[in-house]
């Protein structure tokens, strides 16, 4: 049959409009399958890459974040490589609860529950604030629990002559008490892995008293070597906080232990700064030091301004990392210039911190912690650690007793202390 003339022209109009929409739409289709393609694979070597700090900003506009506390909300956790988060992890934590109402629930988020396979080692003194440690009984993993009364230490003729008693608010003895809390969360380490037939891969000790502003990074767990914070290394090393393998851990935490031997070899009047540092000398431990994110909550008094061998009180609302300095929740009487002046005029070897960056604020710490400093805390500390300081403040003996208790049960006999009734009643 033979088509009529305008249906050969209607059909070729239609012919080329199906090409004229052909050729529109392929290129426009092509493009999106592009940036599609393209997006996706940004994002996954943004992912690939995310355990590479120095890197990342090369592949993104973004602005870094800030490690300050002075906002509410909490800096987000750092991406943990897989190399780590399948490591174990043991996670020391000594000394006294005086503060822990402020210090534990940072040391909660910014460490535990940045390591949810780490186990946490606790060994303590037993005293008045002791029933703080019922914010424990949140933590992911406890290993073991030793909450002990305090006796004094024998001081030997060896101790004598390698420590010193200045500078130590307790002489010697205190010297002793702290080398004790320190080799003795090692012992419990070594028992609990002898039970259990492993080996930890690291072993991360801190103190109870230290206020954690933002997450503790993987980029601080170094192969070989055992980290410690720069500054406040008054002529030896930080010894506030520090992080190895087992086998750096092992001489870096034998506080006690290795005392004879820097005794043999000529070591005299050194205070816990510059023995820690013979010790790792001597043991032939390679150590780093970095910034690291937390500060030591104190209620002593220092003069202000610090002289040249003074002690400067960091405020807790200072962006940091302030690497163990001492701090306390105040209105900063000191920033910029000032903060500037003020670490210029002290000795680099002692109690100088890292400022760089416009880190570090100061309070005026020659008395006692300003009036409001519950206000402070909870605004630079943020909503979730003030609702813990504000549980610490209203928990009930029974409360107190059953948090204990909790405790207890996940700890699979690894517990060390008197009866949660006693802990608790020594703070009411």
């Amino acid at each position: 049959m033979v088509k009529s003339p305008r249906s050969l022209i209607t059909m070729k109009w239609v012919s080329d409009l199906d090409w004229r929409i052909l050729i529109f739409a392929v290129p426009c289709f092509s493009l999106l399958i592009f940036f599609s393609i393209s997006s996706a694979a940004t994002t996954a070597t943004l992912n690939s890459i995310s355990s590479f700090a120095p890197l990342k900003p090369f592949f993104s506009s973004r602005a870094p974040q800030s490690s300050g506390i002075q906002s509410n909300s909490s800096p987000p956790l750092a991406r943990v490589p897989a190399w780590l988060n399948g490591s174990r992890i043991a996670v020391c934590l000594v000394g006294g609860a005086r503060r822990f109402e402020l210090t534990g629930p940072s040391i909660m988020e910014k460490i535990l529950n940045q390591y949810p396979n780490s186990d946490l080692f606790l060994h303590s003194p037993l005293d008045q604030n002791a029933f703080k440690f019922s914010l424990l009984k949140t933590s992911p993993k406890i290993a073991a629990v030793r909450i002990f009364r305090p006796e004094p230490i024998p001081e030997t003729e060896p101790q004598l002559r390698v420590l010193t008693a200045r500078n130590s608010p307790n002489g010697i003895q205190g010297l002793l008490q702290y080398f004790n809390l320190v080799e003795g969360c090692l012992n419990m380490i070594k028992a609990y892995q002898k039970e259990n037939n492993f080996t930890y891969d690291w072993v991360l000790r801190t103190r109870v008293d230290g206020y954690w502003n933002a997450p503790l990074a993987p980029e601080y767990f170094v192969p070989g070597k055992y980290v410690v914070p720069s500054g406040s290394n008054y002529g030896g090393l930080n010894d506030r906080f520090g992080v190895g393998d087992f086998n750096t851990s092992a001489v870096a935490l034998s506080r006690l232990a290795l005392v004879p031997q820097l005794d043999s070899s000529g070591f005299r009047q050194l205070n816990s700064e510059t023995a820690f540092r013979a010790q790792l000398t001597t043991q032939s431990v390679p150590y780093l030091t970095k910034r690291v994110p937390f500060c030591v909550v104190s209620d002593r008094k220092y003069a202000f301004p610090p002289e040249r061998y003074g002690v400067p009180v960091a405020a807790m609302s200072s962006p940091g990392p302030l690497s163990g300095a001492k701090c306390r929740p105040c209105e900063p009487v000191c920033q910029g210039p000032c903060v500037e002046k003020v670490m210029g005029s002290l000795n680099k070897g002692w109690s100088w911190t890292d400022w760089a960056g416009g880190g570090l604020q100061l309070c005026d710490a020659h008395g006692e912690w300003e009036k409001g400093w519950e206000k402070i805390f909870d605004r630079v500390a943020g909503p979730k650690l003030a609702r813990a300081r504000k549980r610490v403040g209203a928990l009930r003996l029974k409360d107190c007793v059953k948090d204990f208790e909790e405790m207890k049960n996940r700890t699979a006999g690894n517990w060390d202390a008197p009866s949660a009734n006693e802990i608790c009643k020594l703070g009411w």
